[in-house]
Parts: C-alpha cells; structure tokens; sequence
C-alpha cells in the first residue's frame, strides 16, 4: 500500500514539474513584430486620441450645417481635411517612420488641394478656369516636393549602411 502510494506521489510531482518547466521554458516561435509587442496603455491612449480626433471633426461638421451654399461645401472639405491630417499625425505619432511623416505631408496637401478646389466654385468664367489651374499647380509642387523629400531620406541611409560596413563614406 505504501509502495503504490509512493508511486503516485512520484507520478504526480513528475506531471507537476514537467509543466511549470514548460510554462517557463521560452518559445523558439519567431518573436512578433515590434509594432504587436506595445502595452495596451499605448494602444488604449491611440484610441482615445482618435476618439477625440472623430469627435472634432464631428463638430466641426456640425458648424458647417448653419452655412449654406457653397460656403458649407467648402467648410465640410476643411472639416474631412482636417480630420485626415489629424489622424495621419496621430499614427505618425505613435509609429515615427519616414512613411508616415510623408503620408502626414500628403494629408496636408490633399486636403489643400480639395478645399482649394471647392473655393473655385464660388467663381465663374475665366477666374474659375485660373483658380482651379492654380490650385492643381501648387498641389502638384506640393507632392513633388514631398517625393523630393522622401528620395533624399531614402538615399541617404544607403550611403550610411555603406560607410558603416568598413567602406569610407568618399
């Protein structure tokens, strides 16, 4: 009786241990990208940010109501504008890259553009035509200063990766 109970005591601490060794032994499963392994406090203050971000707008949406005619066009233009700018600046925030700092500037000029465009329509005529040409030339300068500025980002840690390799930087 005393062997069979001994045996089991065994058999159970044998399990017991086995498992706790198994919960504390690491993974040898790639790790998660750096993006998955923030706290929920960060992810918890995005949201809320964001929140806010919707509710603004929403506001601003709200004051546009009172307007009429082209003036509320325009107005609701400012307000989507606004909003997207925000919330590309908030993911900017919260993941800094060379992407997203150039997806902020393309947000802004968008936005530009599209409130630009809907001035226009308060003209007529030639003053029209002009005002809409000249809202499509400062937009497209716009983003050919924004890829000029992302080319010279994106060529510049190549030569640094070249120089750090045991190369001179000449």
């Amino acid at each position: 009786m005393m062997l069979k109970l001994s045996a089991i005591a065994a058999a159970l601490a044998f399990a017991f241990t086995t498992s706790v060794q198994a919960q504390q032994t690491p993974s040898s499963a790639p790790a998660a990208k750096p993006d998955m392994k923030r706290p929920a406090s960060d992810r918890k203050v995005k949201d809320q940010e964001e929140e806010r971000i919707e509710q603004q707008a929403k506001a601003d949406k709200a004051k546009c109501d009172g307007m009429k005619d082209n003036a509320k066009d325009v107005c609701m233009k400012e307000a989507k504008a606004n909003e997207k700018v925000a919330k590309a600046e908030l993911d900017a925030k919260h993941n800094p890259s060379a992407r997203n700092t150039r997806k902020v500037a393309e947000a802004k000029a968008e936005g530009e553009y599209e409130v630009a465009k809907e001035k226009c329509e308060d003209q007529k005529g030639d003053a029209k035509d002009k005002c809409e040409k000249d809202a499509k030339a400062k937009h497209e300068q716009a983003k050919a200063e924004i890829k000029k500025q992302s080319t010279a980002k994106a060529d510049k840690p190549k030569e640094e990766r070249r120089a750090g390799a045991g190369g001179t930087a000449k």
